[in-house]
């Protein structure tokens, strides 16, 4: 089991204190780009009585709320989806709470709480929204490139690493050909499933520069992410994999906002759709269509920063089966 240095270690560290101000760049490039591209910074809630199901084996914290069952916020999704109603582009960055299976400890890039830039954008494609995060990721690294070179000279990290993500558009794959990649050399992914932490690990240990894997079969995702009409089976989504062997960075897709298609999903989920009556209801009386995208805040800085651990790149860390403060 990992051990966490004490606090006062742990926040007084070198490491710490420059991982965090690539952090607070981060941040303020986010708002920075997103902002002259027209979005709207929102508030999200902290509880609710749903949240994402769709959270790859992790367990949903419950709240008391006044003696109804509430959850903790795995994901903004179904929020983001419905301020859309109010505003045509939102973003906010959202607080998350897993309880990631005890086995994620050992990944390097899990915590049980953590920070997620969401974006949501009404009457985008899967093109138009990918497009939106190569700029949030480019913008990003440029602005600690440029005024965090110490930071970086302290992690012991090279500039030079980051050239073709700020030179070059960002490489595309399907999972069809992730999946014949992965068993190539010699990894035994399952073309129904999503692609693995160790399989992400592999793909991403292959490239210089950041990367769209698109294209997910329907039974790996939450109901929320949009089948292809041209394609049935095949989902209108995607996730950014970081070069190095840094992993998932983000995943976002076109969503699903027809009452009826919502209700059909969440079945064949196995989800209750009576648990979800305030967004069906809305879903009911129409949303907009759209695209959007996560990127979690703490990988994104593991990436940038070269972090070993993704628990190194926060002030408090909580790892999955770890007692912290």
């Amino acid at each position: 089991m990992t051990l966490l240095p004490s606090p006062r270690e742990h926040l007084t560290c070198p490491t710490t204190v420059a991982a965090v101000r690539i952090q607070n760049a981060v941040l303020a490039a986010t708002r920075e780009t997103l902002t002259a591209k027209g979005f709207t910074e929102l508030l999200m809630p902290i509880v609710g009585p749903v949240t994402d199901p769709g959270i790859r084996g992790s367990k949903q914290v419950d709240v008391d709320y006044y003696g109804h069952k509430y959850r903790m916020m795995t994901s903004a999704i179904l929020y983001k989806q419905a301020s859309l109603l109010a505003f045509d582009k939102i973003f906010c960055i959202a607080p998350n709470v897993r309880l990631e299976p005890l086995e994620t400890a050992s990944t390097s890039r899990h915590l049980a709480e953590f920070r997620q830039i969401d974006v949501e954008m009404a009457g985008a494609s899967r093109a138009d929204i990918m497009g939106v995060a190569e700029d949030v990721v480019r913008a990003s690294v440029r602005k600690v490139v440029t005024e965090l070179p110490g930071e970086l000279e302290e992690l012991g990290r090279d500039a030079g690493a980051f050239a073709e993500l700020l030179g070059s558009p960002f490489g595309t794959m399907t999972h069809t050909a992730a999946v014949e990649t992965l068993r190539e050399l010699g990894h035994p992914q399952s073309a129904d499933a999503e692609i693995d932490w160790r399989a992400e690990v592999i793909l991403s240990g292959k490239v210089s520069g950041p990367f769209f894997v698109t294209d997910y079969p329907k039974g790996c995702r939450g109901f929320y992410d949009r089948e292809s009409a041209e394609q049935p089976g095949v989902l209108r989504n995607f996730d950014l994999l970081a070069p190095e062997g840094f992993g998932e960075l983000a995943s976002g897709g076109e969503r699903e906002f027809e009452y009826q298609k919502l209700i059909l999903r969440m079945r064949e989920t196995g989800e209750n759709p009576a648990k979800y009556g305030w967004y069906l209801n809305l879903a009911r009386e129409g949303l907009p269509a759209s695209a959007g995208f996560g990127i979690g805040l703490e990988r994104f800085v593991r990436y940038i920063a070269g972090l070993d651990e993704v628990w190194q790149g926060t002030p408090y860390p909580k790892i999955p089966g770890v007692v912290s403060p």
